[in-house]
């Protein structure tokens, strides 16, 4: 006989891993059956949630993202704590296939009992986030792993995405300056609380030391995020494990910072407030395309707006329209 929601949430709860896994896959799943379920579940275990550090991490494809987050990780871990890493790999846009590779990219991380690796499809979430990751961030919180760490596919929308529900968004970057430095977007480094540029070593480490003095003069010129927090730009090679402790530091003195001066407590708010309107926003939609009676009129809609015999805007508050009459003869 299968445990029932409340029955796994305890599980969860006292650590057991598996009923952890079992608990991601349940949030995860697209099974109306699931829904309830899931909710049941949820509800049982976000009041013991929340209080791990929420470490978002970005950078472009090669430059080492799972090579530094695997030495970041046992870094933390041999100092007492408990690392989940929230891995979002690409999925195919034509058969929504992932590779779901991390955990063999990060092979000594993955056999410490105090890591948790769980890589999830992005599939077409815009951002390369999983929709149902901030779900998964509450169930490895509630199981007591006291870091998490959200890892997005690469640079682009995801850094707003990512940035809107962790409290450390951190920007991994290549060796390089000059023309490479202006090639960076603007808005991706201002949403930086952390920006380290990796692979320190070797031929590349006299540069990487030049790039992380250019992005500290770049710095100079952009508005902070926080007032009280100057943005640090640091150099490691996560390949040979230098330097990953001074990123750790900082890391401690950003959340000390924010957790100080009331920062943190009111980003947390802001983005339980953002997350609920995202899934009304998701709810809704689900709604509308189950809705077997608007099929017909949404399609010959959206027909309209392909030949461009109608604008999206008026088209769409139609289906809207048209849903709510239908709801209201139904009730």
């Amino acid at each position: 006989m299968s445990d029932s929601p409340e029955q796994l949430a305890d599980k969860l709860l006292a650590g057991d891993r598996r009923a952890l896994a079992r608990a991601i896959t349940l949030i995860e799943s697209s099974r109306p059956a699931d829904r309830d379920a899931g909710n049941r579940l949820l509800e049982r275990v976000t009041p013991a949630a929340g209080q791990a550090l929420r470490l978002g991490i970005s950078g472009v494809p090669g430059v080492g993202k799972s090579t530094f987050i695997e030495a970041l990780g046992n870094h933390v871990i041999d100092r007492g704590h408990r690392v989940a890493v929230l891995a979002v790999d690409p999925s195919s846009a034509l058969s929504g296939g992932s590779i779901l590779g991390d955990k063999t990219r990060m092979d000594s991380l993955s056999r410490r009992v105090e890591a948790f690796i769980r890589p999830s499809p992005a599939g077409r979430t815009l951002g390369g986030v999983a929709r149902h990751t901030r779900e998964t961030m509450l169930l490895v919180e509630a199981a007591g792993f006291d870091l998490v760490i959200v890892e997005t596919v690469g640079v682009g929308q995801s850094e707003t995405a990512v940035a809107g529900m962790t409290d450390l968004f951190l920007l991994l970057l290549l060796p390089g300056g000059g023309d490479e430095l202006q090639g960076i977007k603007r808005g991706i480094v201002e949403l930086a609380d952390l920006v380290v540029v990796n692979k320190a070593d070797g031929e590349l480490e006299a540069a990487a030391e030049r790039a992380a003095a250019d992005y500290r003069k770049a710095l100079r010129f952009l508005h902070p995020r926080h007032p009280d927090w100057e943005v640090p730009v640091l150099s490691c090679s996560a390949l040979e494990g230098r330097g990953i402790a001074d990123v750790w530091a900082a890391i401690e003195r950003y959340r000390d910072c924010m957790t100080a001066n009331g920062e943190l407590e009111r980003a947390r708010a802001a983005q339980a407030r953002s997350w609920l309107w995202d899934e009304v926003a998701e709810d809704l939609l689900e709604l509308l395309r189950a809705d077997a009676g608007l099929r017909q009129h949404a399609a010959a809609l959206e027909a309209e707006v392909v030949a461009g015999r109608s604008s999206p805007r008026v088209a769409a508050w139609r289906i809207v329209n048209e849903f709510l009459e239908r709801q209201e003869q139904s009730g």
